[in-house]
């Protein structure tokens, strides 16, 4: 299985690292059955991005809800040295890993091989500095190339307005199987025009997390996508 299987269309991606940890599984288990599909899990290391999030021990106590309802877990890896996470992640329960160009440009042809003979997807993410041409030129080993919306590390930020020219950009430099997602800041006010821009993932934060009902603001977004 790959992204093109998993896709169904504009997805949004409900991010895990923006969840209440209190209430995790049963908010996971609320937005599976409400249709949410595929699900970002955001690691930081304490180096690549200040914050350490979290790893795979709770990927692994979550995977077993995926797997009951074919959901979808993709590992956005916000470290220096994302291909020594790759089996940690690949045993855990993760479907698809993402390292950042930052760090793997040079290699990125290796990294995305010791991915999927792991079985994993692979994509790549770029921060908000880095030219869009960076990822584009890796176009031939990705499934998806990730564009942050914000800085990596923090959920809850503002989303920058530039991003949407860049996947503008991006999309024009893709082939078209490879998919576009966005990371940071996306919701209801921006949702609609980074699709016509060309993203088809969009990862979503606080906009879905919202402390009240995650489901029904899941259904908020992808309507607006519909």
């Amino acid at each position: 299985m790959a992204w093109n299987d998993w896709v169904r269309g504009a997805e949004v991606e409900p991010s895990i690292y923006a969840a209440d940890f209190s209430r995790l599984g049963d908010d996971l288990g609320a937005l599976l059955d409400s249709g949410a599909k595929i699900f970002q899990f955001d690691v930081g290391d304490g180096h690549f991005v200040e914050p350490i999030t979290i790893g795979p021990i709770v990927l692994q106590a979550i995977s077993s809800l995926f797997r009951e309802r074919d959901g979808i877990l993709d590992v956005h890896l916000m470290v220096d040295n994302p291909r020594e996470h790759f089996r940690a992640f690949a045993e855990a329960g993760a479907d698809s890993v993402t390292a950042h160009v930052e760090v793997v440009a040079g290699e990125a042809m290796e990294v995305a091989a010791e991915a999927r003979e792991l079985g994993l997807a692979f994509g790549l993410a770029i921060s908000p500095d880095t030219p869009v041409e960076d990822a584009a030129s890796h176009a031939a080993e990705v499934d998806l190339v990730l564009v942050m919306g914000v800085r990596p590390g923090y959920s809850g930020q503002a989303f920058i307005p530039e991003t949407t020219e860049r996947v503008q950009r991006l999309r024009e430099l893709l082939p078209p199987e490879v998919a576009i997602q966005v990371d940071g800041g996306v919701g209801a006010e921006n949702i609609e025009e980074l699709g016509d821009a060309g993203a088809t993932l969009f990862v979503a934060g606080s906009s879905v997390f919202d402390g009240v009902d995650p489901p029904s603001a899941y259904r908020r977004l992808t309507e607006l996508l519909a």
